[in-house]
């Protein structure tokens, strides 16, 4: 009855440990071709601390159709922040063609979808920035926006006849 009542004590208190320790980083969700992963940031930094971290391994990877979308979804730290997408595609000759970005500014935007141009471009790789505004004089109006967190999908191109 005594190591019951321990071990509950023990459960109990490792659920508090763990309710009380920080949250991980944010994740960003792709969504591609009937396909769903969770990505959590290549690289971020705290703009107060100046401490950063970065995980080489955190790319996601789908594989996709030439002329799929991919549907990106944020939570809302990055929402509530100015965040860009930036989308890299070859054209059905397998030719590198001009990088496309935007830059949501909304600052309420959940989610964006990446297009390619035709039905025959294939998106090889599909990434997000948060980006902060910093003022190095403490005047907002010299402030600059710097990333602070950088998610990274790859896309592995996918036979066209994939169902």
């Amino acid at each position: 009855m005594r190591r019951t009542r321990v071990m509950a004590l023990l459960a109990a208190g490792g659920f508090v440990v763990a309710g009380c320790s920080a949250p991980g980083p944010a994740e960003v969700t792709f969504f591609a071709d009937g396909k769903t992963v969770n990505v959590t940031p290549l690289a971020a930094c705290d703009p107060k601390t100046g401490k950063c971290s970065s995980d080489p391994d955190a790319a996601g990877k789908l594989k996709v159709r030439p002329g799929k979308p991919v549907q990106i979804s944020v939570p809302g730290e990055i929402a509530d922040s100015l965040w860009k997408v930036t989308a890299q595609y070859v054209n059905a000759k397998g030719e590198p063609q001009p990088l496309q970005e935007t830059l949501v500014t909304s600052r309420d935007r959940y989610a964006y979808t990446v297009t390619p141009p035709s039905a025959s471009d294939q998106i090889l790789v599909v990434e997000i920035a948060q980006a902060a505004a910093i003022s190095r004089t403490g005047n907002p109006e010299d402030a600059e926006p710097i990333t602070i967190a950088l998610w990274s999908l790859q896309i592995d191109p996918a036979p066209t006849h994939q169902s």
